[in-house]
């Protein structure tokens, strides 16, 4: 008789977000009288899989703890590099007594709008893989490969000559296997530790932990999404994600 196995929550919350600009890290921008990280745990707290939250932070961080949240939360310290971050909060999750073939899900918390059948839907196709599966949408805009070029140009003030690199279109890619990667991602908790030990063995740079699964050649299944699940990366994308939750409740 198989079993479901746990399902150990976390959100990484340890960077700044240095795209956004602020002054504060953008896991405390408020949307709604809450902060992202606020909303963040909110939807995972409404699955049923999910009954806690660990939260990995910086170790300078001084605002978590000071938040109400809709989940028990436990905490652990972040690295630098995000996948420090993750490897951090695996290894809290494995000396707390998990087991290798329980799943670890991991959340961004700058995306505040996914929604719960999303969070669902993830965890259920995690639990039938031997590796794990990910959120990730359908690329719908036409994607170009750029090259850069440095072109004269002339000062209209002085008459001299400057010259400038902008970027320019080299050639269209084909989009039709191309995903737009998103969070929650859901992993085997010993194949996780697994490859973030490979990662950090070889210095790989990966932008998520799928990545460092592609690159031992594991397979990650893809788990279509939705595309109200943003993120905030520039200061515009408040104003959408506000408009975003204010739909959703």
């Amino acid at each position: 008789m198989n079993t479901i196995p746990r399902i150990h929550a976390m959100i990484v919350a340890a960077g700044r977000g240095s795209r956004f600009g602020a002054s504060i890290a953008k896991q405390y921008t408020k949307l709604q009288d809450q902060t992202l990280l606020q909303h963040s745990v909110a939807r995972l707290a409404c699955s049923t899989y999910i009954d806690k939250c660990l939260l990995v932070v910086a170790a300078d961080d001084s605002t978590a703890q000071t938040l109400d949240f809709a989940l028990p939360i436990h905490y652990a310290v972040g690295g630098i590099e995000r996948w420090q971050s993750v490897q951090a909060g695996v290894e809290a999750i494995s000396n707390a007594g998990a087991k290798d073939s329980d799943l670890v899900l991991i959340h961004d918390a700058a995306r505040p709008a996914v929604p719960s059948h999303d969070i669902d839907q993830v965890i259920e196709a995690a639990i039938l893989e031997p590796y794990g599966a990910i959120l990730a949408t359908p690329v719908a805009d036409t994607l170009k490969e750029s090259y850069l070029q440095s072109i004269a140009q002339s000062e209209l003030v002085d008459n001299t000559i400057s010259s400038s690199t902008h970027p320019y279109a080299k050639r269209t890619i084909d989009r039709s296997n191309m995903w737009q990667a998103q969070t929650p991602q859901v992993f085997r908790l010993d194949q996780l530790q697994k490859v973030l030990a490979y990662v950090a063995e070889h210095q790989l740079a990966i932008t998520d932990e799928a990545s460092a699964f592609e690159h031992l050649q594991l397979p990650i299944r893809l788990v279509t999404g939705s595309r109200q699940n943003i993120k905030l990366t520039y200061p515009e994308d408040a104003t959408l994600l506000a408009a975003i939750l204010n739909a959703q409740s």
